[in-house]
């Protein structure tokens, strides 16, 4: 390994630990399995759509998106913070997160969900960029939303964290509510998503404690001998 790669590395493990690096790999590619997966398996299947009265009193407000999209952001440094406290509160935090996607994952199988999306008129930057949100993601797979349940872990499991100020907790708390407005007010989502995706998270979360489902990354990275 050259002096630059060395140098690197070693910057990388600041950042993540070794430990945390599969656990926070597989995130992602949960994520995708079970998203775009179950879009394929439903093709053609009927769709439910539970807009209520409620959720069609809620104004199109466009620049919102910024909210929305930001919410990356805040996934990825909650989600680091979190796996640096420590190997079994990280374990913790991603096994019930990874049993939550795939909880998602039996709805959108069972109960697929759509919504009509609103004409969207206009040529300014926020219109626009919802426009392309709009076009990359499809009105499928909404219930429970998994927008809504990743931010709501991304501030839970801060909760269990002592490195970690409390003025962020409180931050990132301010946050998941703004985040779950922007789902409402970009259209992507309806209030009873939301609902299902912070329930979903804490049945996750319980269920992984109840059967110690962390143990399943400690085996992991036992097997490809990282500490």
């Amino acid at each position: 390994m050259s002096m630059n790669a060395s140098k690197l590395f070693r910057a990388g493990n600041k950042i993540v630990p070794p430990y945390a690096v599969l656990p926070l790999i597989l995130c992602p590619a949960i994520n995708m399995i079970v998203y775009s997966g179950s879009q394929l398996l439903v093709t053609g299947k009927q769709h439910y759509d539970f807009t209520s009265t409620w959720d069609n009193m809620i104004p199109l407000m466009p620049a919102w998106t910024l909210v929305y999209l930001g919410c990356f952001f805040i996934w990825i440094v909650n989600y680091i913070l979190v796996c640096r406290e420590s190997k079994e509160i990280c374990y913790e935090f991603l096994s019930a997160e990874a049993l939550s996607k795939l909880i998602c994952g039996i709805f959108f199988l069972t109960l697929p969900t759509t919504n009509i999306r609103p004409e969207l008129v206009g040529n300014d930057c926020f219109t626009q960029l919802l426009r392309f949100v709009y076009t990359v993601d499809r009105p499928v797979n909404l219930f429970p939303s998994i927008h809504c349940l990743a931010i709501w872990f991304s501030w839970r499991g801060l909760l269990k964290c002592k490195k970690v100020p409390k003025w962020y907790k409180y931050l990132s708390f301010v946050f998941v509510w703004l985040v779950f407005l922007s789902v409402l007010y970009t259209k992507q989502h309806i209030l009873i998503d939301i609902i299902g995706g912070i329930v979903v998270a804490e049945i996750g979360w319980y269920l992984s404690r109840r059967l110690h489902l962390g143990n399943v990354y400690k085996w992991m990275n036992a097997r490809i001998k990282i500490k």
